[in-house]
């Protein structure tokens, strides 16, 4: 969709917009033949009949661009859909999470409150899985893991080599290995105590998943209000299994809210103070400006293209320095919120790093870059206002260009090397040894995805103001295509299937993208004296947020709920294959929770047996 978009456009403005630009006598009526401006709107005139073509321009991108969404979306649709179908043995399409669990009046504890309800209302409920307060056994089993390695370590340290020998002698004391066993036994069979069912009832949680037979009856369980308090027996889908975070599953509702607001100031404090390096970033880019303050660094103009290192490359490189971190800085925050899945904590993490790049990446490069010195300037000359608000946006079309092009030779290199990685297995290699079984990373989506919607949404923007930058992203779109689907591919693991659940919020992002389009076409019309354009695109953005909202309503509940007719064919097909049994039964198994699985001290010992029975 990106890669058609910006292929039309750029075949446009190169052609079309480019050229008229080009041809026209500038605001002043001398050309600047060293300068990238002559190719922008800025260097059409006040009031000039040419800007009805960008005009025209910006209707046939408005109009395009709403074409592709609308196709992508439905397509994107059908596709989640037939993921659906699929996916039809997966234990989430039979499982549905339950909070809020009142407490039963007749025994005091939560599970048998779930066992009466679902029973009496839904003629396929199977069983539930009641969660309780896992700390002892957690931190018990935290200690096992801890004492199995200790243990390996001892056995391995006879054949490692000098460097890991010494690693070992620094990082581990001595050790008995027959204590420590010994000891590991013990923490075993506390374990398993734990486990017994009366101690379990003892600490169980207003939390529980619930299993049916059937997959229509668990999407309408997920879907209806179950009690008359809507705070009580909240239902929702459940996510799958390896994805679930089960230490946000109990975390009452008023927390919810307080961690939310909590992260939300986080994240507002981080894009605040980020406003500091990326000012001294846009001090760089105006290098007459440092002339005058620092005059020695007029030296670096008698190096031949060092200057235009400094002001271009530099910038842009510190910029993307700085940014590398920030995805997973929010992806850290967006964990604290009590999202319940990986994917629930990675979509937020998507919105968190786009609002923070679009106002410190592209708001605040205009604004310090331009804008802050135009309006310093305006309190002494107040009747040059708009023609230094025409150009503040135009006026950073360069420092754009080149932001493409370093995000693109720098981002995708990294990406492809994987330096990171590298270097941190070859240490661990070194040192600590080989994993029998090596972690493989999931997909980066909440630092792909912004970064490459901030890229459409600068494409979007200077879609007719600098048309020369077009093309730069045509190339940095058809390089993230090759080298992300050779990632996906070879490189990173599939550890959750959302189907198709990024979809919406990357098409709120490139609607964002428009919007911000067509508003700085209308002021910009203003501005060059050219009312009637101004007039005329309002409708144009009308239109587009009227597009919005159809698509709320045609294609959004799709990617929210799951269709009642799909779920039903599934389970009719179940029925034919006779599979239905085995599939439920599966559902219930999977959502066993982690301190609730089996423990052993060795693959021969008799403790790697189910242990979840009561202890006479």
């Amino acid at each position: 969709c990106r890669i058609h978009c910006f292929s039309v456009c750029s075949i446009v403005g190169v052609l079309i917009l480019a050229p008229v630009n080009y041809t026209s006598a500038g605001p002043s009526g001398t050309k600047r033949p060293n300068s990238m401006e002559i190719f922008t709107v800025s260097n059409v005139p006040k009031g000039s009949d040419r800007l009805w073509v960008h005009f025209s321009c910006l209707c046939f991108i408005s109009f395009y661009v709403v074409y592709l969404l609308h196709k992508e979306y439905k397509e994107m649709s059908h596709k989640r859909i037939e993921r659906l179908k699929y996916h039809r043995k997966r234990p989430d399409q039979f499982t549905i999470l339950v909070q809020g669990i009142p407490v039963c009046a007749d025994h005091g504890i939560y599970g048998c409150n779930v066992d009466h309800f679902f029973s009496k209302h839904y003629q396929t409920y199977q069983s539930y899985q009641i969660l309780h307060d896992n700390g002892n056994i957690e931190s018990l089993q935290k200690l096992a893991s801890s004492l199995e390695k200790q243990i390996e370590r001892k056995r391995d340290t006879r054949r490692c080599n000098f460097w890991q020998w010494i690693w070992f002698k620094f990082t581990s004391g001595p050790i008995d290995a027959r204590s420590q066993e010994q000891k590991l036994k013990e923490v075993h069979h506390s374990i398993r105590i734990l486990q017994c069912k009366n101690m379990l009832k003892q600490k169980e949680l207003p939390v529980a998943f619930v299993s049916f037979k059937s997959r229509l009856e668990a999407a309408q369980a997920a879907e209806t209000q179950q009690h008359v308090n809507p705070l009580s027996l909240v239902t929702r889908y459940a996510p799958e299994p390896t994805e679930t975070i089960w230490s946000n599953l109990a975390i009452p509702f008023y927390r919810l809210a307080a961690y939310k607001l909590g992260v939300f100031i986080a994240a507002f404090l981080l894009t605040v103070f980020f406003t500091i390096p990326v000012t001294a970033v846009q001090g760089i880019v105006q290098f007459e400006k440092i002339e005058k303050w620092f005059p020695p660094a007029r030296a670096v103009q008698l190096i031949p293209g060092l200057s235009s290192v400094v002001t271009g490359y530099l910038p842009s490189m510190i910029l993307n320095g700085f940014i590398y971190l920030i995805p997973f800085a929010m992806l850290g925050m967006a964990s604290f919120e009590g999202c319940i899945s990986k994917s629930q904590t990675e979509i937020k993490a998507c919105n968190m790093v786009f609002y923070f790049l679009l106002g410190n990446v592209f708001f605040l490069s205009i604004l310090s870059g331009s804008l802050l010195h135009q309006i310093g300037e305006s309190f002494t000359h107040p009747k040059d206002i708009p023609s230094r608000l025409a150009s503040a946006v135009s006026a950073q079309s360069d420092f754009f260009i080149t932001y493409i092009l370093t995000n693109g030779m720098s981002g995708f290199s990294f990406e492809v090397l994987q330096f990171g990685l590298l270097t941190w297995h070859f240490l661990k290699a070194h040192t600590v040894g080989h994993s029998d079984e090596p972690y493989l990373y999931g997909f980066p989506y909440y630092r792909v995805v912004p970064i490459a919607s901030l890229a459409v949404l600068i494409g979007m923007v200077y879609a007719v103001v600098s048309p020369l930058l077009l093309p730069i992203l045509v190339i940095y779109f058809l390089l993230g295509y090759a080298v992300f689907i050779n990632q996906m591919e070879d490189v990173y693991e599939i550890t959750y299937d959302t189907c198709g659940q990024y979809w919406p919020t990357i098409h709120h992002y490139i609607f964002l993208s428009v919007t911000l389009m067509q508003t700085t076409m209308i002021g910009l019309f203003g501005l060059k004296s050219k009312p009637g354009a101004s007039f005329a695109t309002i409708p144009l953005l009308v239109l587009n947020i009227m597009f919005n909202e159809y698509c709320k309503v045609r294609f959004l509940p799709t990617f929210q709920c799951r269709p009642i007719q799909i779920c039903k064919d599934n389970d009719d097909l179940d029925k034919t294959e006779r599979e239905a049994e085995c599939s439920s039964e599966h559902a219930v198994r999977a959502y066993t929770p982690p301190w609730m699985r089996p423990t052993g001290s060795s693959p021969e010992s008799s403790s790697v047996q189910p242990l979840v029975r009561c202890l006479l």
